[in-house]
């Protein structure tokens, strides 16, 4: 079905929203009514950018995934393959806005920004905070400004929703001159927190559980503690890598590591951040992938699987724990992300014996991936919310473009 002028509701905005990862390119074309009531009348993924099997999926509202192999050398291939698909829908003239995650906003952007050109110098300067993400990033935002130069554009950040973390949660235990220089917990998955929120508000009519935690589990992962909707603290820090081992990225190592690779091993900084960044995680204690999926399959198989497979478990158990702690107590545990939103076997694995803490699963709710997989009469509510960080992104930038 091809969206066009005649499908827009007197009003209404149309919003492009683009989800640049380090190997993969989200989007959605959403209609927000006056009310700000926003509806997908667009929307896909490239996957596996850079490589052979590069795929387009095609999620367009009403109708079943479509698959297709779309050379995708790069972003800029993939950017292309997008403003094609905008233009075959009929939808590229109908744009009104234009939102962007962009994962790091640094000490300085806080919340969501209209893209000017100090804007975008100033964000340029942030690049060296998320190398891995924010180059693509910046290069959509400078690809639409080509293409799009009437249409205003909105940078919103990862990093937004953490910022009023109690100072504690914040600041590092270094000199406190590196506080001042921007070296502090940021916290990221931002947006994805304030998409699980957002169905929750809707879905509860207001009345939120006081205190829950987001377990947004992916190729990255994090989980973030959330009491009366604000973030209090969560997993990953001054950069993406931190806190939970991910698929490729390692999570928090000791810092004497870091000394030893340097120094003993003599590698380079270059070389030591593509370790931590691009060889570590699932892929490198397996030896095998970074894809849960698959590494599932192949644990009872592979030692370095079920290595890998354990010690992601493991260590969610374990940062749950410290942020139920840090909460003093639980109401609600929200599992999203690709693996938390589709692995009943991982979500069993974290949440197995902690019936002492209130959190208990239903073995059937759980295996047919159910809204609510808590054992019926838990006390704590365990939840599996698909992510949309992409309406969360319209969102945001409909209400600067409408200020």
């Amino acid at each position: 079905m091809k969206w066009c002028d005649e499908s827009r509701k007197k009003g209404s905005l149309r919003i492009l929203s683009i989800n640049s990862g380090s190997s993969s390119l989200k989007f959605a074309v959403h209609e927000l009514d006056p009310k700000g009531k926003g509806t997908a009348v667009a929307g896909g993924k490239m996957i596996r950018i850079g490589r052979p099997d590069s795929l387009f999926i095609d999620l367009e509202s009403g109708a079943e995934e479509s698959f297709r192999q779309v050379p995708l050398p790069d972003h800029k291939a993939a950017l292309e393959s997008l403003v094609r698909y905008l233009r075959e829908q009929e939808i590229k003239e109908t744009i009104q806005g234009i939102g962007h995650r962009l994962v790091h906003g640094g000490p300085v952007y806080q919340s969501p920004r209209i893209v000017t050109a100090d804007t975008f110098t100033g964000l340029r300067d942030l690049i060296h905070l998320a190398p891995e993400h924010m180059p693509e990033q910046l290069m959509a935002v400078e690809f639409f400004g080509r293409l799009f130069p009437a249409t205003r554009q909105v940078a919103c950040f990862d990093t937004s929703f953490h910022k009023q973390m109690p100072r504690v949660a914040r600041i590092f235990p270094l000199p406190g001159r590196l506080e001042k220089a921007g070296v502090v917990r940021y916290g990221f998955h931002g947006l994805s927190c304030e998409s699980i929120l957002h169905k929750l508000m809707e879905e509860k009519h207001g009345l939120m559980p006081a205190r829950m935690v987001i377990a947004h589990l992916g190729n990255g992962a994090s989980m973030t503690a959330v009491k009366s909707s604000r973030s209090v603290d969560t997993t990953m820090g001054f950069t993406p890598a931190g806190g939970l081992m991910m698929s490729t990225r390692s999570g928090d190592l000791d810092p004497g590591v870091i000394f030893y690779l340097l120094r003993e091993q003599e590698i380079g900084t270059e070389k030591l951040a593509e370790i931590i960044n691009s060889q570590s995680g699932l892929l490198g204690v397996s030896g095998i992938s970074g894809d849960m999926e698959q590494l599932l399959k192949e644990e009872q198989r592979q030692p370095g699987a079920a290595d890998a497979v354990a010690l992601f478990c493991y260590q969610a158990r374990k940062y749950l724990g410290s942020l139920v702690f840090a909460l003093g107590g639980i109401d609600l545990l929200a599992f999203t992300g690709g693996i938390g939103e589709k692995s009943p076997a991982i979500r069993e694995r974290i949440c197995a014996d902690l019936g002492f803490a209130g959190i208990t699963l239903s073995g059937d709710l759980n295996g047919r991936n159910a809204g609510t997989v808590s054992a019926p009469g838990a006390p704590v509510e365990v939840r599996v919310i698909e992510t949309d960080e992409e309406l969360m992104i319209a969102l945001h930038t409909a209400k600067l473009l409408e200020e």
